[in-house]
């Protein structure tokens, strides 16, 4: 009976085995990623900026906004304990479960980790015996549970080195660089460092299939040849220090793993391969990154040439910070040209990432005090404000942004528009201007700035100038005077917002449109189910863009049911607030 239950207990474990591993190693063939059954796989993912690595702008700092420089003056202003404090929180609560679960439910198939050495190993002039690596348990265990919510989730996970021993760049918040000690190519025991902890990961998850490969170094920006000149590698020719480095590294990961997918990615920022290639291994794949230009195929054209010219997959690293137009652009170019991606980041502080950290004025004090805006905050109340902050990074207390999913997910693929709120519309009800459908530019709205593409323009056009509640190219402000009381700004002739609504009674409706304008000469017109229904109405000038008055349109016939209303700016120079239905 023991001799049984051995063997069904055996032929249970190498069922499960069998499944988890099912969908066998990513590797590269020919110029595409492929599954263990050789099927493609297109990489959708996300990466976890803001985690391990704090990159000053994430927490609205913006001067000494390296990750070290931030902890240093937190522990001016609050003392060593209590920042310890704020940083333990922070790293327990900004990823979890819960994140992964989510990005799951989203229909994201793949995560990537920026990496902080530091939780890794210690830095090479604080090593006890100099070129022997302690290795700290911090940084291992966090991978190994977020390795677990992938797994459980069957996400693929890409290890990404976002900083490195010393720093790979002159953008010194990407690696959280120290510019007054030797960066990593300045130093030969932080490129031994660097290997060894390749080396150290690939040995400790070589025999896990939802890894789905290793970005060696991310973002190099360093100028090898005419550092003066070019610090950040933009004209570098032979890049001849990094593809050293990244050979060496390939060849200490070699040494213990050859199932995983080797990632590389050029200088300057990961874009320029000059010197680099060809390839040194058979399974390797090319990694760029793209913020802020046009979504045309000139963009991507560079990418694609090398892809096929050494026959080797490309992935795209590292893209967002951009509006909602932009995302769905990227994205449908993308999947167009078989070129999977990751994007930056899923939270911070702000509206363009599926979640919004959510300040607090404690913390907002601290941010003014560090900007150089504001005065040196009470320590106990900076205190609060940073376990606040802490607290809420945790998944449940973020702001889900619908809309920045919906553009990444839904958008790149369908013009159906569909309802951001349920607008019921009863006897006397008010729907909030900003509450208009979901769907492209064109399909739920029109706006004449829609995107930021300042490297080919020069000029920053945000999309949405208010950057509140939604990310499209609709312009959004909130009155600070009220709680969560949002509009819509800056509204030019021939824009237009769409509106699903679902009308309990059929009948003859007026509408008042909170509007306001300094001026007297706006017009707005209004279309129900694509049928005009009022022209030219004249907006009285309100006295100022903030002070808000109805705008009286009678006699609108609106069906029982599902009906999409549409508000036209014939002429603009007004805010618009809310429409009020009464029958």
């Amino acid at each position: 009976m023991i001799k049984k239950q051995l063997i069904l207990l055996t032929l249970l474990l190498c069922v499960a085995v069998a499944q988890s591993s099912a969908q066998g190693y990513l590797h590269a063939d020919g110029i595409k990623i492929v599954d263990g059954k050789g099927d493609n796989v297109l990489l959708k993912g996300i990466g976890l900026g803001g985690w391990m690595l704090q990159e000053g702008y994430m927490l609205k700092i913006n001067k000494e906004s390296q990750q070290h420089r931030i902890r240093e003056r937190l522990e001016e202003l609050i003392g060593p304990q209590q920042t310890q404090e704020f940083y333990d929180l922070w790293l327990k609560n900004h990823t979890s479960k819960s994140d992964i679960d989510s990005l799951k439910a989203w229909g994201f198939n793949s995560v990537r980790l920026p990496m902080h050495y530091n939780l890794y190993t210690l830095p090479a002039d604080q090593e006890p015996v100099p070129g022997k690596n302690t290795w700290l348990d911090k940084g291992f265990a966090l991978t190994d549970n977020l390795l677990a919510w992938c797994k459980a989730n069957h996400l693929y996970l890409i290890l990404d080195l976002h900083a490195t021993p010393g720093g790979q760049g002159n953008d010194f918040n990407i690696a959280d660089r120290d510019p007054s000690k030797p960066s990593l190519w300045d130093s030969e025991a932080n490129q031994q460092k660097t290997i060894a902890l390749w080396k150290k990961l690939a040995e400790r998850y070589k025999n896990e299939p939802w890894i789905a490969g290793y970005d060696i170094i991310n973002e190099p920006n360093y100028g090898f040849e005419n550092p003066a000149a070019d610090p950040h590698g933009i004209k570098e020719q032979k890049n001849v220090p990094l593809r050293k480095l990244m050979v060496e590294i390939t060849n200490a990961i070699r040494s213990v793993d050859n199932n995983h997918l080797i990632i590389i990615e050029g200088n300057a920022w990961g874009n320029n391969y000059n010197g680099i290639l060809p390839t040194w291994d058979h399974n390797m794949a090319l990694s760029f990154h793209k913020y802020w230009n046009l979504n045309d195929q000139a963009s991507i054209a560079h990418i694609i040439k090398m892809r096929d010219q050494y026959n080797v997959p490309a992935w795209l690293g590292e893209t967002g910070e951009n509006s909602n137009v932009w995302f769905t652009d990227a994205i449908r170019l993308f999947t167009e040209n078989n070129i999977g991606w990751s994007w930056w980041p899923l939270k911070k502080i702000g509206i363009n990432n599926p979640m919004e950290i959510k300040s607090n004025p404690n913390y907002n004090s601290v941010v003014d005090y560090f900007n150089g805006t504001g005065k040196k905050p009470v320590a106990s109340e900076a205190y609060n404000g940073l376990m606040e902050l802490a607290t809420a990074a945790k998944a449940e207390n973020t702001t889900i942004h619908k809309d920045v999913i919906d553009a990444m997910m839904r958008q790149p693929f369908s013009k159906k528009t569909k309802p951001f709120k349920n607008n019921r519309v009863t006897n006397q009800s008010t729907i909030k201007a900003v509450d208009y459908d979901l769907g492209i530019s064109g399909a739920a709205y029109s706006d004449k700035d829609t995107a930021d593409y300042h490297v080919v323009t020069g000029k920053t056009t945000p999309g949405n100038k208010g950057r509140q509640y939604r990310n499209d190219g609709v312009d959004i402000n909130r009155d600070s005077t009220k709680q969560e009381a949002y509009y819509v700004s800056s509204i030019e002739s021939g824009e237009w917002l769409q509106y699903t609504i679902n009308v309990e009674d059929s009948g003859i409706y007026t509408l008042k449109l909170d509007l306001a304008t300094d001026q007297a000469n706006g017009k707005i017109s209004l279309s129900v189910n694509g049928i005009m229904v009022a022209k030219n109405n004249a907006i009285e000038a309100s006295g100022s863009l903030t002070n808000f008055q109805p705008t009286v349109i009678k006699n609108i016939k609106l069906n029982k049911g599902k009906q999409v209303l549409r508000v036209y700016a014939d002429t603009g120079g007004f805010n618009f607030s809310s429409i009020q239905f009464i029958k």
